[in-house]
């Protein structure tokens, strides 16, 4: 059990639990069963799919519980663990009612105990990425946009993955992958949760093994892809979807190699240490013991901090602003531009692919054109996790640029995808979607981020998931006052359709002019932040990296 105890095994056991909890992604396979064995209409079922991404983005619960498990001096209760049991507990209980509801097992429940039901089976998933993000980001101070786009990444891939697992074990019966989702996520969380632990510890080669697992996360990434587009064309037999569901699962597995690959090396270099220090304790102990912080220069290179004897009274107030607590961030203007930022960045993104269906019906794109477009992305909502946090890290480790820099640059270009979207030309949505999904998903990998670093790592969890609130918010404002108005207005005829550029080309020059507002905002966050980073980030980098 001692050579399970280090934060490499934490890492992929946090990613294997990532893998199977984000079954939100998923409801589609299940909402006709739900609705027809349950007598619902569409607006019912809508209510009910609103209690969802209520559950899955108002992660504010698992925040809490995160901060007063890690920070509390009980044996008894502390550690991400706890965190893991209130998720597994949840998804089991909302998933398995849903589940003998429409199987017939207990009585049809009246639509608020559904709606109930939904809002525990999504709420989990908060729990599950709180524990998972938050102890990533402890155990790898130095790259936390990397680990952070390592688990977001794959929690944006697990919806496609499960999909894979739905296909092979039980197509055609979404009732019994309703069982599946309240029986695999708790399974799987309950075994693995006790080795997600918080480690203190860093090497040298932190980013080189962190390179491995993003390597992973891109060849699994394009493994689905390919899957995707596959069976959107073909019908594959159930031989063909047996062996890639195999060779999935042994992708899968393959951040374990890396993992014990890391675990060697540690191993190799502290008997190294050990022996260099105990021939030179003597001579050089005042270099082997390192003061509290130290300003040597590092031998990465950084952008020399600005000169000067004091800061001014404005960094003295951006210094203070670590480790604050949810209360004491709200007060703070960065949390509201950053909140707001997201509203526009975050919600205009989310109400696109609620609506990517109706768009491509109203421009006359095929159903397989349709269903490549929504399948596909899970994929460009994967890039763009895991390349905001693996990009920003590099410049703020080579260029010494503050993390909203890339913000801006994403929100710049989401209002560039909107403006695709809205004239409709032939193939628009390709482009369009792409675009916008990708820097969708970089917001999900850059505002935690941005959040642990100018608010403090302590109260994180509750922080970023306060500020995730802007999507859901965001998604309803822009879905149904914005597209759902103007479409009705241009719809004609009984079946209320509309069909032509002109259907979504107003709703979508409005949110290229949201996320533009955005970009602005950001504008903000990153001249209030930058010397904030210079004076206090790449410190704390160069001290955790030493």
């Amino acid at each position: 059990m001692e050579r399970l105890s280090t934060r490499w095994i934490a890492t992929v056991a946090s990613i294997w639990i990532q893998c199977s909890c984000g079954a939100s992604y998923t409801f589609s396979i299940y909402s006709s069963v739900l609705k027809s064995s349950q007598g619902y209409d569409q607006s019912t079922l809508d209510t009910v799919s609103v209690f969802k991404d209520i559950g899955a983005n108002a992660g504010i619960l698992s925040g809490l519980l995160y901060a007063s498990v890690t920070l509390n001096h009980s044996r008894l209760l502390r550690g991400p663990w706890v965190v893991h049991v209130a998720g597994a507990i949840q998804c089991f209980i909302g998933y398995f009612f849903m589940w003998a509801s429409v199987v017939g097992l207990i009585d049809r429940p009246p639509v608020p105990l559904m709606c109930l039901f939904m809002f525990l089976a999504a709420h989990s998933q908060t729990f599950f990425n709180t524990a998972n993000v938050v102890s990533g980001l402890e155990n790898f101070p130095g790259y936390g946009g990397t680990i952070v786009g390592i688990m977001k990444g794959f929690l944006g891939l697990s919806g496609a993955i499960l999909i894979q697992v739905y296909d092979t074990i039980c197509k055609g019966k979404p009732s019994t992958y309703l069982l599946m989702l309240a029986l695999l996520p708790t399974f799987v969380s309950l075994v693995l949760m006790f080795l997600v632990r918080i480690y203190k510890t860093t090497t040298g080669d932190d980013k080189k093994h962190l390179n491995g697992f993003s390597a992973v996360a891109l060849i699994i990434a394009g493994y689905l892809m390919i899957l995707i587009i596959l069976e959107n064309i073909f019908t594959l037999p159930l031989w063909a979807r047996i062996s890639t569901l195999i060779l999935l699962l042994i992708l899968l597995v393959s951040p374990l190699g890396i993992a014990i690959k890391a675990l060697r090396e540690d191993s190799n270099r502290l008997l190294q240490t050990h022996s260099i220090e105990s021939n030179l304790l003597t001579d050089n102990a005042e270099q082997i013991i390192s003061p509290k912080f130290s300003t040597a220069e590092d031998p990465i290179e950084y952008h020399q901090l600005p000169s000067g004897d004091k800061a001014t009274s404005d960094d003295e107030v951006l210094m203070d602003e670590e480790h604050l607590n949810l209360l004491q961030s709200m007060r703070t203007v960065n949390f509201w531009l950053l909140f707001f930022a997201m509203i526009c960045g975050m919600g205009s993104g989310l109400a696109t692919i609620n609506n990517m269906s109706q768009i491509g019906e109203s421009l006359s794109y095929t159903t397989v054109e349709i269903n490549n477009l929504v399948s596909l992305w899970s994929i460009w909502n994967f890039l763009g996790r895991f390349g905001a946090g693996y990009v920003s890290d590099y410049f703020l480790h080579t260029r010494g640029w503050a993390r909203p820099l890339l913000m801006t640059i994403t929100l710049a270009t989401m209002t560039a995808g909107h403006i695709v979207i809205a004239f409709g030309f032939p193939g628009n949505l390709y482009v369009g979607s792409i675009l916008v999904g990708i820097c969708y998903g970089s917001q999900w990998s850059l505002m935690p981020t941005i959040s642990s670093e100018i608010f403090g790592v302590r109260h994180m969890g509750t922080i970023f998931n306060t500020i995730a609130i802007a999507s859901p918010l965001g998604s309803y404002i822009f879905s149904v006052r914005v597209i759902g108005y103007f479409y009705d207005k241009e719809a004609s005829g009984e079946s209320n359709s509309c069909f032509g550029t002109h259907c979504f080309m107003l709703s979508f020059l409005i949110m290229a002019s949201v996320a533009f507002l955005g970009f602005i905002v950001a504008v903000v966050l990153f001249f209030r932040t930058k010397r904030f980073y210079e004076l206090v980030v790449l410190r704390r980098l160069r001290h955790s990296l030493k």
